[in-house]
Formats: C-alpha cells, sequence, structure tokens
C-alpha cells in the first residue's frame, strides 16, 4: 500500500534516510534531526512532501518498507510545477515487490492530476540496479545536464558577497 506520510512516521523516516547513506557510503553524513524533517514535512508552510510504501508486518500492523521524498520544483520552460524527487529507498528485505515502482507511480500520478509536465531525480552513476528499473519504467537520462552543487565554505563566500 502507498500513502502520504503522517507525523508518527517521521522517525521510521529518518531511519531509512540512514539506511540510505549508509548504501551510498556515507553513513555519516546525515545530520537532519526528527525535528527538522518534522517542521518540512509537517510545519506550518510545508515544503517538502512524502509517501510512504507499506506491509503488514509479522504482527499485522503496518510497516513502512519504503519512501519517496519530493519537493516540487518549478519550469520556466513549461511555465508549470514539477516534482523533483529527492529520495526514493525501498528496504533490502522488500525490494524486487513492486513498492520502488508504486512510489513513482503514485508521485506521477500527483504529476498528472496537478498538470505537472516533469518528474525529475538524481541517481548515482554506480547505482546499475537504479539505473535499469528506472530504464524500464520509461526514465530517460538527462546526459546533456550535470547536477551541480555549492555547499560549506564555497557557499559561505559566495553569500559573502551578496
Amino acid at each position: 500500500m502507498i500513502r502520504p506520510a503522517r507525523p508518527d512516521d517521521v522517525h521510521e523516516l529518518l531511519s531509512m534516510v540512514g539506511e540510505l547513506a549508509a548504501y551510498h557510503e556515507e553513513p555519516d553524513a546525515v545530520v537532519a534531526t526528527a525535528g527538522q524533517l518534522h517542521d518540512a514535512l509537517f510545519g506550518e508552510n510545508p515544503t517538502v512532501f512524502a509517501q510512504v510504501a507499506t506491509e503488514p508486518g509479522a504482527d499485522g500492523a503496518e510497516e513502512i518498507v519504503g519512501m519517496a521524498v519530493y519537493v516540487r520544483n518549478f519550469s520556466t520552460w513549461s511555465g508549470t510545477h514539477g516534482i523533483w524527487l529527492e529520495d526514493l529507498y525501498v528496504r533490502p528485505t522488500s525490494r524486487g515487490g513492486g513498492h520502488g515502482k508504486l512510489l513513482l507511480a503514485a508521485l506521477a500520478k500527483t504529476c498528472v492530476d496537478e498538470g505537472y509536465k516533469r518528474l525529475e531525480w538524481a541517481v548515482a552513476d554506480a547505482n546499475t540496479p537504479a539505473i535499469g528499473f528506472y530504464r524500464s519504467i520509461g526514465a530517460k537520462p538527462m546526459d546533456a545536464w550535470t547536477t551541480q552543487r555549492l555547499s560549506g565554505d564555497a557557499l559561505g563566500a559566495l553569500a559573502g558577497e551578496a
């Protein structure tokens, strides 16, 4: 089952963020707190959204096994919003069960329902299983475009020039 994240899901979402960072061999990179994630998702003006994939657990209770965390972006070319998928993650024990595809389908439906023209995300070049999956659902690489990032001291230095 796919459903929107709820406030009581925040700790599980943050746990999966940590698992995702560990998968990418950066377990110490996650510094976000449950409070920050809660405020972003459920504060007065939410700027981040999430869908979760669930399965019945061993005791029959709902267990979160995957997540899609996303934000709205905007294309000046199309004049519409779109979705930027920040994190798509399915726990290893539930991979291959269709959860990732269902999470992406839920985001695609949001795009169609809201008149958004794009669903976009980045994937590590080394993540060949994910790339193969994305190709299987019709995603196309944006080979002519490279994501750029400004952070840390470089971000501070440039801000100092404002």
